[in-house]
């Protein structure tokens, strides 16, 4: 997996940049597929705007922002916003299962016949 973090306009403390390298990583834990992960930090207007795009295998992209006071603050909020977009789309990609069999959701043309019998 690849991480990339810019800054624009400002420079961040290397806490700042720890926290989301670290937090970056756990990104694999929410969805295996992730190859690629940039983040943007943008100071304008006396405040930090980040922005997440992650990269998954399969041509899906993921995009979530967010603005705060403070960077870390800025990324935890759009961390979050781009961690149900993952679990959202895992749980569309693994939800192959039905509740009903299709035999019983859709009964076939014979289905009186053996209820009968």
């Amino acid at each position: 997996m690849q991480l990339e973090v810019t800054c624009r306009h400002g420079e961040m403390s290397d806490l700042a940049h720890d926290h989301i390298n670290q937090k970056s990583e756990k990104f694999l834990t929410f969805f295996e597929r992730v190859t690629a992960i940039t983040v943007t930090v943008d100071f304008e207007h006396g405040k930090a705007a980040v922005e997440i795009l992650v990269d998954a295998e399969h041509k899906h992209n993921f995009v979530s922002h967010d603005e705060a006071d403070d960077v870390i603050s800025a990324y935890d909020g759009a961390f979050h916003k781009m961690e149900q977009q993952l679990k959202k789309y895992k749980q569309k990609l693994q939800d192959h299962r039905r509740d009903i069999p299709m035999n019983e959701a859709f009964p076939g043309p014979n289905a009186d016949d053996e209820e009968e019998a």
